[in-house]
């Protein structure tokens, strides 16, 4: 991009632009690490307060089901189940940080159980699968981006975000199940690779893995703060959608509560979830806060090369050559050309990927059709070569058969389910 860039500007006479915008985007990247910090920090704390409530132990129980429907081949007391569940269990939740041990964790295991070793197995595949597309149930990372970003309603994107990553997971899923069945993916028609192995420094530190627990129970002086407050908001809710429906249609004044007090609600259910976990609430959201602080200042460099490669990439008219190419292609499928950026870098690089989105809201507004759609595709999916290049190496696999591919049509999926979404919401 800034070798593209800097021969674009010394063509059109744009050096001086170029040479601007260098700096420019350099400061405005330091910028937004100040302007998304405070969010960050806020809402890392208050995941860590509902995970230390169980919220994590709970959404793991709701998963073991599907999980021993979708591997199994994979025994139910295995460390691979146990830690494949926690893995998705943090990923749904947007734990991140949590969800790469304990997927490094699985991968081993699951390569143990591996009659071929340095072939990936249908199980080992299906994970790889199940991870790149993962279901992204709180955004929270969009969320603050548009905040940051001066959104009206920073959670306006959450519907669409929840059928866009769903729809990429499934597809993954039932890609995984059809490509294994072709002669050039079945697992009987790969040999065991000579020499493959896990390497050792992936097996240890171990992340532990919770087993069975006692659900935890609010305590009697917690029950009445949470019914009362539940019966209240939902008494309140009621009442605005009545009042709504005066003046506007019903799917309209959906539309605004949705965008309006899914936070809010959010916020509520994060910190009774706490409360009846019988959290002290101000120390762990304190904890969190440490933990977002941590992860504020750790994507600053990522946010200060890209947000740099795309301002030179504006400033040498690159950019506007390629949309003039493209974009009578994407308008006819309801893709904005400014939104390609995004979508083509998503699978490559996450921290990339936040870098071009915060660049596409700065430019076109975090409430413009162009910034709702590029927000939509931020939680739409996972970065797909990373997550194909970690857990594949953590395993020591050299053959990955149809993984690839799966990774790449639940991606496809969750982009068309995205556009299609942001067309009957905001469009």
């Amino acid at each position: 991009m800034v070798l593209a860039s800097i021969a674009a500007a010394a063509f059109t006479g744009r050096m001086d632009a170029l040479q601007k915008a260098t700096f420019d985007g350099a400061k405005s990247a330091v910028y937004l690490v100040i302007d998304l910090t405070g969010s960050m920090v806020f809402f890392l704390g208050l995941m860590r307060v509902a995970r230390d409530g169980g919220l994590l132990l709970t959404v793991s129980r709701g998963l073991a089901p599907l999980m021993r429907r979708l591997f199994p081949e994979v025994p139910a007391d295995h460390p691979a189940m146990g830690a494949m569940i926690m893995n998705i269990a943090s990923n749904v939740l947007g734990l991140g940080n949590a969800a790469t041990p304990f997927g490094v964790k699985a991968m081993v295991e699951l390569e143990r159980l591996n009659p071929k070793s340095g072939v990936a197995s249908d199980a080992s595949v299906l994970f790889v699968a199940i991870n790149a597309t993962v279901i992204h149930l709180l955004p929270l990372g969009t969320f603050t981006v548009r905040a940051g970003a001066g959104s009206v309603a920073p959670a306006s994107i959450w519907v669409p975000t929840l059928f866009a990553t769903f729809a990429s997971c499934i597809t993954a899923i039932a890609a995984h199940f059809a490509l294994r069945r072709l002669p050039r993916y079945r697992f009987d028609a790969f040999a065991a690779l000579p020499g493959a192995q896990a390497p050792s420094q992936f097996a240890s530190p171990e992340p532990e893995v919770p087993g069975p627990q006692e659900v935890v129970t609010a305590t009697r002086r917690a029950r009445p703060l949470i019914f009362g407050f539940g019966a209240a908001f939902a008494i309140a809710l009621g009442l605005q959608v009545f009042e709504g429906l005066k003046s506007a249609p019903l799917g309209d004044v959906l539309r605004s509560v949705l965008s309006t007090w899914l936070v809010p609600a959010l916020i509520a259910f994060l910190l009774l979830f706490g409360v009846a976990g019988r959290v002290r609430v101000y120390e762990s959201a304190v904890e969190g806060a440490r933990e977002g602080l941590d992860v504020a200042l750790r994507i600053v460099p990522f946010l200060v090369v890209i947000l740099v490669a795309v301002a030179m990439l504006r400033a040498s008219g690159m950019l506007d050559f390629l949309i003039g190419i493209l974009d009578p292609v994407t308008s006819r499928l309801g893709v904005p050309a400014e939104a390609l950026p995004m979508a083509l870098l998503r699978p490559l690089s996450g921290s990339g990927a936040f870098g071009v989105m915060s660049e596409i809201l700065k430019t076109h507004g975090p409430d413009s059709f162009i910034g709702q759609l590029v927000s939509t595709y931020q939680g739409s999916t996972e970065t797909t070569f990373y997550v194909l290049a970690v857990y594949f190496g953590a395993a020591g696999l050299k053959e990955s058969r149809h993984a690839l591919v799966a990774c790449l049509l639940g991606d496809l999926a969750g982009f068309a389910v995205a556009t299609a979404a942001c067309h009957l919401f905001f469009g």
